[in-house]
């Protein structure tokens, strides 16, 4: 178990480091990129020396690998979704500064660069199928992303029944409705949902995987008692293995990155989980 002094070291070190990974490869389509289809478009929104790129117009989904080193590694394996509403990803606090820290725990990352389908607000929604049609594409390639991760548990040193989903804000909508809808051999084995906007409508059985939740109760975006608790709620009434951490300050989109909000002291909490559920 990390203490947090530990876990201070490991996020100073993990920011440190050089933004490379071990590889990135392109996710499949159903059908060629369009010519017309404008560029994709990185924003840089970081202050202070702190890159927190957003990226949009994406069209060639893809996955960048990072793997921990092979003493550190457990064999648990997280795709990461990063948020942005469906209309950017939040691709560095949400996705690759994730990923050199759960590198540090000894657990592989895969950092999900999806396409996206715009924003989600203001639609009436009335079951899982027109909620999973609206995002069919992120969904698509959220499903890809975790049978390329099992393809090569054993190439990544990864347990195949050990591979999770995690998402923020709207990469925690994704995820939760892959915990949902997507089919067994892309359902991820367990899932990790940051601050999530949680589907209207849920479809939660015995089936779904153990979740652990966290958010802020001073979030202005996503109300937490309308989203990460109603899902918990649905999770523990399903008797599925659940955690939620609802903290006093924080926001929404604290990620990773240190704050001095109580918010910042998930990362920690999410290891003893996965030691609690047998997940690392």
């Amino acid at each position: 178990m990390y203490s947090i002094s530990d876990m201070k070291t490991a996020l100073l070190l993990c920011f440190a480091l050089p933004l490379v990974a071990q590889q990135t490869i392109l996710l499949p389509l159903d059908h060629p990129v369009d010519p017309a289809a404008p560029p994709e478009k990185i924003e840089e929104r970081g202050i202070g020396g702190i890159v927190d790129r957003a990226i949009s117009n994406v069209t060639q989904p893809s996955v960048t690998v990072y793997l921990p080193a092979k003493d550190k590694a457990n064999g648990t394996g997280i795709v990461i979704a990063p948020g942005g509403g469906y209309q950017h990803l939040a691709i560095d606090k949400e996705g690759h500064d994730v990923a050199r820290w759960l590198n540090t725990a000894g657990i592989a990352a895969v950092v999900l660069k999806y396409r996206l389908p715009g924003s989600m607000r203001g639609q009436s929604l009335t079951d899982l199928q027109q909620v999973a049609a609206s995002i069919h594409v992120a969904l698509q390639d959220a499903e890809a992303a975790v049978r390329l991760t099992r393809e090569n548990a054993a190439k990544w040193n990864l347990k195949p029944n050990a591979i999770g989903m995690m998402g923020f804000s709207a990469g925690g909508h994704l995820a939760a409705m892959m915990g949902m809808v997507a089919p067994p051999d892309a359902r991820p084995d367990f899932l990790v949902l940051g601050y999530p906007a949680i589907p209207k409508v849920l479809n939660i059985t015995a089936a779904t995987p153990p979740t652990f939740l966290v958010a802020a109760a001073d979030d202005p975006t996503v109300n937490p008692a309308e989203n990460a608790t109603r899902f918990f709620a649905a999770l523990h009434a399903a008797k599925v293995p659940a955690e939620l951490l609802i903290y006093s300050s924080g926001g929404h989109g604290f990620g990773i990155r240190k704050s001095g909000k109580t918010s910042a002291a998930w990362p920690e909490a999410l290891l003893a989980w996965l030691k609690e559920v047998h997940l690392e």
